[in-house]
């Protein structure tokens, strides 16, 4: 079974169209009838020539109410594109069309309604504007039908057009993942609450729990109708109407999703393949509406390639201010200022901020699009880390997905680091890598102990969190050496040259020999560095102190100010040293936050207790 929708200006016919060829009048609302002005989505079904029975989504044309046609074309197969004969091409026509180009929708029939209102000639003309508007678009090469819901003239023809466009329209894809958009809640006399959409992706099940998101509230299903006929299986692909129990009408909306528990996931924030359409514009941090089936959200878009989109397109990420249930290829369509801007696709679900312009970000995001995640090994097969939760959640089946992963993980042939995957292959590579860094980095500071972990990460151009994750494995390998926020190769030791101990002595004796007022020979900063990291000197400001006299100092000061703020000249006084050595101890202890700087005294900071000196 297929979904019709129509499409087009307002009072180009579209309801008259839709009762003259199903007899049902598509308008639900008394103010529709009494106004003559479609509001709302309508619904219809009719039986083409061939027997098949196809849905119709009727979209009001109003540009009032684009928010409510928007609702109702997620999830068509084929649009039905209205022009009037007496009027053209007008305003909602080209919205209507560039909409549909954004979602995708590659089938249609164009219907040049009021056929009996022109002659030959202008329908010439009409036709010839129609053919040209088509162009670019995806309905470029759609069939025009000219028709008249009046007097009947063209239905015919209108219908075998119809069947014919959809009879290369793949069934519905049955990914064992039903959700149903929600375009409409309402209550049945003796039924109770009842939702309706087009069921997408998988099927359901009279006696199904379910979940509605993004509310998280479960319900069951009581019973389903397709075109007023009780089924017992609802299949992907069709208009489907829902009995739910254990839900109220008060809890449900439209624009929220009903799924299997636990088989969708909300995201706030999500990466995208942005397209704006021409003689429009958006601008890196614009906030924008979101239109996703019939759901609306606003949210802040960040470019990640360019200051400004112009009539172009482009890889942006949506930072949604309220979470969605949204799944990888979604598509979307983006507005502003009572206008449609553009649109788009949905690439990755589970994104993270990243960094404007950064090259293998895009890289991802284009190998993400193209199907990558459909495969669980495809994208590690491009030695590319990704989080175990972005992978999963971007599959189309994440359960065998998840499955697959395991045995790949079990058979050694994937590495999990934390919440992160990666190729054995590319594993292995970054370990290479990173033990050859650390040991270049021990031949250049030869007295240092390691490496700083933030330096080995940026060396090897990869995630914080994979990096942490990464070292803390190959600690427990033993491949390298975990020395608090320093990294080293095994059985790695710092050592001296004879000249450097010898220097080094003469400089500790220095500092032991004057303790509160040293003066050392001047020595290289890498030696220096080694006795403070052997815990045999401390650098406080310009100065040095030896170890043991800057802890007795450091003790004094912190005691004298649990009775009262101690001045600089008392610490001079204590220690009978210059004001210079007084002052760079206590500015050093304010750094260290030990004690803090009130007036002329230091006091000790809230919460002090007892000082650490390492």
């Amino acid at each position: 079974m297929h979904v019709i929708g129509t499409a087009g200006h307002v009072d180009h016919g579209k309801s008259a169209l839709v009762q003259a060829l199903t007899g049902i009048d598509p308008d639900r609302l008394q103010e529709e009838k009494d106004r003559g002005l479609t509001i709302d989505l309508g619904f219809a079904w009719l039986t083409l020539p061939s027997g098949e029975e196809v849905s119709i989504v009727d979209v009001p044309g109003h540009e009032r109410f684009i928010k409510n046609m928007l609702a109702g074309v997620g999830g068509i197969d084929l649009a039905l594109l209205v022009v009037a004969c007496d009027e053209g091409i007008m305003p909602q026509t080209r919205e209507h069309l560039a909409i549909l180009d954004l979602l995708g929708v590659e089938r249609g029939v164009v219907a040049l309604a009021k056929r009996d209102l022109v002659d030959q000639q202008w329908l010439g003309l009409v036709c010839a504007d129609v053919e040209e508007l088509l162009d670019g678009t995806t309905l470029k090469g759609s069939p025009l039908v000219p028709c008249s819901a009046r007097t009947r003239d063209g239905l015919t023809e209108l219908l075998q057009a119809v069947e014919t466009a959809l009879s290369s329209t793949p069934p519905a894809a049955d990914r064992a993942r039903p959700r149903l958009p929600i375009d409409r809640v309402f209550t049945m006399s003796g039924f109770g609450t009842v939702v309706t959409g087009t069921l997408l992706d998988g099927s359901l099940n009279v006696g199904d729990e379910v979940e509605i998101l993004p509310s998280n509230r479960r319900a069951r299903v009581r019973g389903l109708q397709n075109h007023k006929q009780k089924t017992g299986t609802a299949h992907p692909g069709r208009r489907t109407a829902v009995n739910l129990a254990g839900v109220s009408t008060d809890e449900l909306e439209r624009g929220m999703q009903l799924a299997r528990p636990g088989m969708l996931s909300l995201s706030s924030l999500a990466d995208v393949r942005l397209r704006i359409l021409p003689a429009q514009s958006v601008r890196h941090g614009a906030r924008l509406m979101i239109h996703h089936f019939a759901a609306e959200v606003e949210a802040r878009v960040s470019l990640l390639e360019d200051e400004r989109l112009s009539g172009s397109e482009g890889w942006a990420q949506l930072r949604l201010a309220s979470p969605l249930p949204l799944i990888r290829g979604d598509r979307f369509v983006v507005r502003a200022g009572g206008e449609t801007l553009g649109g788009g696709q949905v690439v990755d679900i589970a994104a993270r901020r990243h960094r404007r312009g950064h090259g293998a970000t895009l890289e991802r995001l284009a190998r993400l699009q193209n199907g990558a995640a459909a495969g669980i090994l495809s994208q590690l097969a491009q030695l590319e880390p990704c989080l175990v939760d972005t992978l999963l959640r971007n599959a189309d089946r994440p359960e065998e997905a998840g499955a697959a992963l395991e045995e790949e993980i079990a058979a050694g042939r994937v590495i999990q680091a934390g919440d992160w995957l990666l190729s054995r292959s590319g594993h292995d590579a970054l370990r290479t890598r990173a033990v050859a860094a650390i040991g270049v980095y021990h031949e250049q500071y030869p007295l240092r102990r390691g490496m700083p972990r933030e330096e080995l990460r940026g060396r090897l151009a990869i995630d914080g969190e994979l990096a942490g994750a990464l070292f803390t494995n190959w600690a427990s390998a033993d491949d390298i050496k975990a020395i608090g926020a320093l990294l080293a190769v095994p059985g790695w030791t710092p050592r001296l040259t004879p000249a450097q101990e010898s220097r080094l002595d003469e400089f500790l004796q220095a500092l032991a020999s004057k303790p509160y007022a040293p003066e050392p020979p001047p020595i290289d900063g890498e030696l220096a560095a080694f006795a403070e990291a052997e815990g045999q000197a401390v650098h406080v400001g310009d100065l040095y102190f030896s170890r043991v006299a800057y802890e007795e100092m450091t003790k004094a000061v912190v005691e004298a100010a649990h009775e009262q703020p101690v001045t600089l000249a008392q610490v001079r006084d204590r220690f009978a040293t210059s004001r210079r050595y007084a002052q760079a101890l206590l500015e050093h202890l304010d750094q260290q936050r030990i004690t803090r700087r009130v007036g002329d005294a230091r006091v000790l900071r809230e919460k002090t207790t007892n000082v650490t000196t390492s």
